[in-house]
């Protein structure tokens, strides 16, 4: 069994990781209510692959014989102004993600934790490309401006995310 702090600090981490899916399905329908419907399939697959960060957190907690306490998730934003507003806040959004993930970390080297330490490490890589991945789209916005032809590319390309 895992300490109660790292059993407490986990349980919130799934929390945010639900939270993060919420506020990405909340951002793919804005996309979808702007006819960018690439742009909405992609923030939908990102949807779920926090769930799925959440489902392996509470998974690993059970593994552990520890407990899942799941907590209220809070409404996420939903009023947006523009593409790359939405996805600034995205990257916002991941930088305190790494930062919660990063908790994680320093708490089970604290407690000497290796069995959390070796799974946490899974997600501060996850963390290093989801980063990165917002950070080359929003180049790529700033890059286009209003280039309608581009975004049209992009929102295509965007859309054959499996």
């Amino acid at each position: 069994m895992i300490s109660d702090k790292i059993n407490e600090i986990i349980n919130e981490q799934i929390n945010k990781e639900f939270y993060s899916g919420y506020l990405y399905l909340s951002m793919s329908a804005y996309m979808k209510e702007l006819g960018l419907f690439g742009f909405s399939s992609w923030l939908k697959h990102q949807a779920k692959e926090e769930v799925e960060h959440g489902l392996k957190l509470f998974d690993y907690l059970i593994s552990r014989n520890s407990f899942v306490t799941l907590k209220q998730i809070r409404t996420p934003e939903f009023e947006f102004h523009g593409i790359i507003s939405v996805f600034n806040k995205i990257y916002e959004h991941e930088k305190c993600i790494t930062e919660s993930v990063m908790k994680v970390a320093k708490q089970a080297e604290e407690e000497c934790d290796r069995t959390t330490l070796s799974f946490i490490d899974w997600f501060i890589n996850e963390q290093i490309e989801e980063e990165q991945n917002v950070k080359d789209i929003i180049k790529r916005l700033e890059l286009f401006g209003d280039d309608k032809v581009s975004l049209y590319l992009m929102d295509k390309e965007l859309g054959e995310r499996q």
